[in-house]
């Protein structure tokens, strides 16, 4: 059998290639298919729907792609909240598979592949995004794409993969704006390296310019509404987000991949920094550190340097393929004791147990969620929380409803205080017969509120809502809920009638872009 100098290996059958990758993808997409209905649909998948049902090329708080995603994947599945989940689960598989392979062109052969493979499933950050439909799901696949186009560009010298490496950089944006910063710290890891001088083609100008023409209409959203996403990011800064610790984010980072495979990604860094064989990535080495410094200078979330990860698994896997090669029980304890870290640790991102059992779990290995927002928390991390309580909401606001006179029904909305409870009330709402949400918080302010004369209030003090409406009436409270987040819990239902001044006049001063 004999390598080429693609990294394949002539002479190997389909099953020879791919088993490790298809064997570990496997497994995870079943796990994931086993557990994405046990609690219910997260506070974002629901804003994403809504969202999706008004098309756009941008909103307040996201580009369009994953709104569009979710809401034809609701519209195929149906009440099943299993298929719903599907294009999340396969994007995991995806950048299982496309991890290992990535391991195979650098010249891993099975025990590379196989231990990219692991890590890329026992990373708790990816085994949780492929838990949820949201953005997250799909960055970490769309970065290594583009890594890998660059590194083929770089090794093999075509420049028209410049203009492909433009068109995933194109549709990432479309998915998430953060694909900007990691675009720009690999340009700058080029810039450092000898192969700079590629750069200085028209290849890369075509390149970047099929990138610009499919964000332009984002952009330009964008601009036409005054540029809300920095709104949004500064506001998040000031008043939403918990404070920055370097420490807590760094230590937060190495719990996000799974503490198991930090030495397959410090093996990665050193690779692609040290390593002959890794000359041709050393952009990568540079541009991890360069975007490290940009999110910690930026405050960020310890999950925004996840999706950068990826390309250092598969090249530290390669790495110990070269350091284990004389040794082959090596080999097979360290993609099994990864397994056995990884399934450990799994239930405490996918719902593999029923909720009391989860806190017991939690409790037993003594590990608590990070705090990322300045709100209060209970045990049950904000990941899991955020999936309960929405569809109750929606009945007792439907019931509240249902018991008005004709005519105030007739002209009645809810209002919602963030985009959590109004898609909610819009996504099970109408199944149940309850009223159209409003709110003031993203894009549900561009939506609008139209000229209601009778409005249910979620949350909120009565006195407070005297400031708009002459007769505030209570007509319940939610019942208690251990698992909602707290400020979610017994919220009160407010009746408002008789509003001091037409919706349309409030409507500026209910505007909250976080």
């Amino acid at each position: 059998m004999r390598e080429t100098a693609s990294g394949t290996f002539q002479g190997e059958s389909f099953i020879e290639r791919w088993w490790p990758a298809l064997a570990v993808g496997a497994v995870v997409l079943a796990a994931h298919l086993a557990t994405n209905g046990r609690y219910g649909y997260f506070r974002d998948e629901l804003y994403f729907i809504i969202c999706g049902r008004h098309p756009a090329w941008g909103y307040v708080d996201q580009p369009p792609f994953t709104p569009l995603v979710a809401a034809g994947s609701a519209w195929l599945s149906g009440d099943s909240l299993d298929l719903f989940r599907l294009p999340a689960a396969l994007a995991h598989v995806a950048l299982i598979v496309t991890t290992a392979a990535f391991a195979r062109w650098l010249g891993g052969r099975t025990f590379a592949q196989l231990l990219a493979a692991v890590c890329a499933a026992a990373g708790s950050i990816f085994l949780s995004q492929g838990h949820l439909l949201t953005m997250n799901a799909f960055e970490p696949l769309s970065w290594l794409a583009l890594a890998w186009l660059v590194a083929a560009q770089l090794r093999d010298p075509r420049p028209r993969r410049w203009v492909a490496a433009g068109a995933v950089l194109g549709v990432a944006l479309l998915n998430k704006h953060s694909a900007a910063f990691y675009a720009a710290t690999l340009l700058l890891g080029v810039l450092l390296t000898k192969e700079r001088r590629r750069l200085f083609s028209p290849w890369v100008a075509a390149g970047a310019g099929i990138a610009l023409l499919l964000f332009a209409p984002h952009l330009a959203w964008q601009a036409s509404h005054g540029w809300p996403m920095f709104e949004l990011l500064r506001n998040g800064q000031l008043y939403k987000n918990a404070p920055f610790v370097l420490s807590g984010f760094l230590s937060q980072v190495v719990m996000a991949l799974h503490p198991a495979s930090l030495p397959i990604w410090a093996a990665g860094l050193f690779f692609v920094s040290a390593n002959e064989r890794g000359r041709s990535l050393r952009f990568l080495g540079w541009g991890f550190a360069a975007l490290l410094v940009l999110m910690i200078a930026l405050k960020a979330k310890f999950y925004y340097l996840a999706p950068a990860f990826p390309p250092l698994l598969a090249a530290g896997a390669f790495q110990w393929e070269l350091w284990t090669v004389r040794w082959p029980r090596v080999r097979l304890a360290i993609p099994a004791a990864l397994t056995v870290a990884g399934t450990a640790t799994a239930p405490l991102v996918i719902p593999a147990l029923s909720p009391e059992r989860f806190l017991a779990y939690q409790r037993a290995l003594g590990i608590e969620a990070p705090h990322l927002e300045r709100l209060a928390y209970r045990e049950m991390p904000q990941v899991f929380a955020d999936e309960f309580g929405w569809r109750e909401l929606a009945e007792n606001v439907a019931d509240v409803y249902r018991a008005l006179p004709a005519a105030d029904r007739a002209n009645a909305v809810v209002f919602g205080r963030n985009y959590g409870e109004a898609a909610a009330l819009d996504f099970f709402g109408g199944r149940l017969g309850g009223p159209r949400a409003v709110s003031g918080h993203n894009n549900y302010w561009l939506w609008g509120a139209g000229n209601p004369s009778v409005i249910i209030i979620i949350g909120g003090h009565a006195e407070d809502h005297h400031d708009a409406c002459n007769s505030v009436e209570l007509a319940r409270r939610l019942p208690p809920n251990p698992y909602v987040m707290p400020y979610e819990d017994e919220l009160p239902l407010f009746i408002c009638r008789d509003l001091k001044a037409p919706l349309a006049e409030f409507w500026p001063r209910v505007r909250y872009y976080k």
